[in-house]
């Protein structure tokens, strides 16, 4: 079956016999020199066989439904409190279930056997510690997510400098050579968008390279990760059912070692982010060299640009290995239990057998917010409340690809065949054209009067359509 447009994201398989018809575009009003040709190519020659970044599924599936990551695309309907997925309810219900039995027990013991209620003094006093810890926790855990963020708004913000820079300012020549330019920059664009790739894959703890949207962009890339391979890193191990749930339900037992991959390594696996940054950097000399790059300034602005990427690198990778020190981790969770464990004797007697769900409503409450601290402890994984670094990616390729369906533009192109160029709008329709056979006094007068045509249209005024230049000399009429 063939698919129903041309894949935003790269090297998605298809049959080499589908046609993709674009959809046609109405660009009569419009004479600029500039054309997305990537609208009139046939893709039938694509035989592309990866798939695509990202990899954003149409639906959730019931064993999906409480891990990650979040599809930014859908929007659910329901209010908050009674949406499911993200919430960290699943793995609330074997501690829940524990401590309602332990109330349970507590409350027919001081009901049949002897009564076991003690002052509600103790409340009041462990309630301030246990609210002091669980906002240390909240705070550090939020922080850590907070700066997660910001490492990949600046990887986003310099990667899309520096394809900018390679796209627009790095000339192609005449002849086979200038082929070679624009090969060498789609290249480099790519390698752009491996690192993001690559660094989400090594944030995850998945150092090699043969991973579906990142082996068709570093395979001609000579890297440790590379040499380190073996096909059995290909096989994925299938979970027990019992495993699942255990994962499903938040049981530490059941969670494996996320570096297990790198400890099973038997061969160095490098930094594949750093090595792919090194590449960018001789691509960068390249094209100095061989004065594709004439200008020092831009060459200087995007060795800056490979800096700052590795500063969002080594930023993202302080958030991964620096937790809240466990021995807070170990201190918060032991208070959390204990307070909890605590409260049928201080409820019983008041609430008598409301002990029990009064219990478990204040355990869902105190263990909700220390559960959410450990899940936005590491922001980088696949839990439903992660960043998800698979859209961010998936954005940036298909940012990379939009930039380079164009060839690079020249100001001069679109600046005088434009007939859309309508430079004094709202005073004046007038393209380009008209207002140049115009004085140079015309034309700041005209200034002078947008200002005030300007502000009646921002203030919601009607603005009466003007007639152009030629319609007004024709007229006999002024500016």
């Amino acid at each position: 079956m063939a698919d129903e447009g041309v894949p935003a994201g790269h090297g998605i398989a298809r049959d080499a016999s589908a046609e993709v018809v674009p959809p046609k575009f109405n660009n009569a009003s419009r004479k600029s020199t500039l054309t997305k040709s990537a609208f009139d190519v046939n893709v039938t020659s694509y035989t592309g066989d990866s798939t695509p970044v990202g990899g954003s599924r149409e639906s959730i599936e019931l064993t999906d439904y409480f891990v990650g990551p979040r599809n930014l695309d859908r929007h659910s309907k329901l209010p908050y409190f009674m949406q499911m997925h993200g919430s960290v309810l699943p793995r609330m219900l074997v501690p829940l279930t524990l401590t309602g039995a332990w109330a349970t027990l507590i409350t027919v013991l001081s009901t049949y056997v002897y009564k076991l209620s003690v002052s509600n003094v103790l409340l009041t006093i462990m309630g301030f510690v246990v609210g002091l810890a669980l906002s240390f926790r909240s705070s550090t855990a939020y922080e850590r997510y907070s700066d997660g963020r910001k490492s990949w708004t600046v990887l986003s913000i310099q990667s899309r400098n520096l394809a900018r820079y390679i796209w627009v300012h790095t000339i192609e020549r005449e002849g086979e050579d200038g082929k070679d330019d624009l090969l060498g920059k789609i290249t480099a664009m790519n390698m752009i968008l491996a690192f993001s790739v690559s660094l989400k894959h090594k944030l995850r703890f998945e150092p090699y390279a043969h991973y579906p949207d990142i082996a068709s962009l570093v395979g001609h890339l000579d890297t440790f990760a590379k040499a380190a391979h073996k096909e059995e890193n290909t096989v994925t191990q299938k979970k027990t059912f019992w495993k699942q749930t255990g994962e499903y339900l938040g049981l530490t037992m059941a969670n494996s070692n996320p570096r297990k991959l790198i400890k099973r390594a038997e061969a160095p696996l490098g930094n594949m982010p750093l090595e792919i940054l090194t590449y960018l950097s001789s691509y960068i000399e390249e094209i100095v060299n061989n004065e594709t790059m004439k200008q020092a300034v831009v060459a200087s602005q995007m060795l800056s640009c490979l800096g700052t990427l590795t500063d969002a690198q080594a930023n993202a990778e302080r958030v991964l290995t620096t937790p809240l020190p466990v021995g807070y981790n170990i201190l918060i969770s032991q208070i959390v239990i204990l307070y909890t464990y605590l409260l049928p004797f201080q409820l019983i007697s008041t609430l008598g057998w409301i002990t029990i769900p009064g219990t478990v409503a204040a355990a869902y409450i105190i263990m909700g917010l220390s559960a959410i601290g450990n899940e936005l402890e590491n922001p980088f994984g696949n839990d439903v409340n992660d960043l998800p670094l698979d859209t961010y990616c998936s954005e940036l390729s298909q940012e990379l690809d939009i930039l380079m369906s164009v060839k690079a533009p020249k100001f001069g192109d679109f600046l005088k065949h434009s007939q859309d160029n309508q430079i004094l709008w709202p005073l004046s329709s007038s393209p380009y054209g008209d207002w140049k056979d115009r004085s140079e006094a015309d034309i700041r007068s005209a200034l002078r009067a947008k200002v005030i045509v300007g502000k009646k249209f921002a203030n919601g005024e009607e603005a009466r359509p003007r007639p152009s230049l030629r319609e007004r000399v024709h007229n006999g009429s002024s500016v």
